[in-house]
């Protein structure tokens, strides 16, 4: 990534983050490895076709990881939610107060409306503005039309229940759940796939991941520890190159010559 040292994706401590991580936000951290995207982003080229490419409105910087970019992925994803005036409030309207909305707030302009991310542990919301809405007005909560509009809504109610649980206050001596295997599974990707990334071998991939007891226990030209490091290698090659538009909730790109070098070896 940006560090200059090849052994910067070492430490496993530093990919902790990633197992908090929703879709859009662990389709940018494929997508800010991309040396496509990471040149894409040093020329600054200004016609849209630039971000419009990658499935973004603006080029995001790739330096930043998903914990502080703000990437506007288009068309938005389905947790996304949209805030608009009630044009017809009822007296016991709820009025929008943006200092009772409560997690880490960050508030940034995606080249159309203000997007307001609001992080908790183990929720991210994301609130698309209207420019009319005004702190104190009452409003309503949107979802856009589609061919799927139950599950845009059962997306939509899930990221607010997430936040609804994640503002309670948690009782003493709570144990929380142990990652799932499908957040383990990211995050052994993304520091396999900065590794080689990096320059190193697969042996030093395995070193790295799984110990070199491990490595030299069950290292072998067909071991399964070598298969699985490779297949570790190979998803994060393909997420990296365009597979993460599915994570996002983006339509494939067509063939052809704008497609960012899917097939490069």
């Amino acid at each position: 990534m940006a560090e200059s040292s090849s052994d910067h994706w070492h430490p496993g401590a530093a990919y902790l983050y990633v197992l908090h991580l929703d879709g859009p936000a662990l389709a940018w951290e494929y997508l800010r490895r991309d040396p496509d995207y990471r040149r894409d982003w040093l020329h600054r080229r200004p016609h849209p076709d630039a971000a419009q490419r990658w499935g973004l409105r603006l080029l995001e910087d790739p330096g930043q990881d998903a914990r502080d970019a703000h990437p506007a992925w288009f068309p938005d994803h389905d947790t996304v939610v949209q805030l608009y005036p009630d044009a017809d409030p009822p007296p016991d309207a709820v009025a929008f107060d943006f200092w009772r909305i409560l997690g880490y707030k960050q508030l940034f302009h995606d080249g159309r409306r203000l997007v307001l991310v609001a992080r908790q542990p183990g929720c991210c919301l994301r609130l698309a503005l209207a420019p009319t809405l005004e702190d104190g007005m009452a409003y309503v909560r949107a979802i856009r039309a589609g061919q799927a509009p139950c599950a845009s809504y059962r997306a939509l109610a899930g990221e607010l229940e997430k936040l609804q649980e994640a503002s309670a206050p948690a009782p003493a001596g709570v144990v929380k759940p142990r990652p799932s295997p499908s957040s383990l599974l990211e995050l052994h990707t993304l520091q396999a796939l900065d590794g080689t990334l990096a320059g190193a071998s697969l042996r030093t991939v395995a070193d790295v991941l799984f110990g070199s007891d491990a490595v030299a226990a069950g290292w072998h030209a067909d071991g399964d520890l070598r298969a699985r490091v490779r297949r570790l290698v190979q998803r994060g090659k393909k997420l990296m190159r365009g597979g993460y538009r599915r994570l996002a909730q983006l339509p494939p790109l067509e063939e052809g010559r704008s497609t960012p070098d899917a097939e490069r070896p």
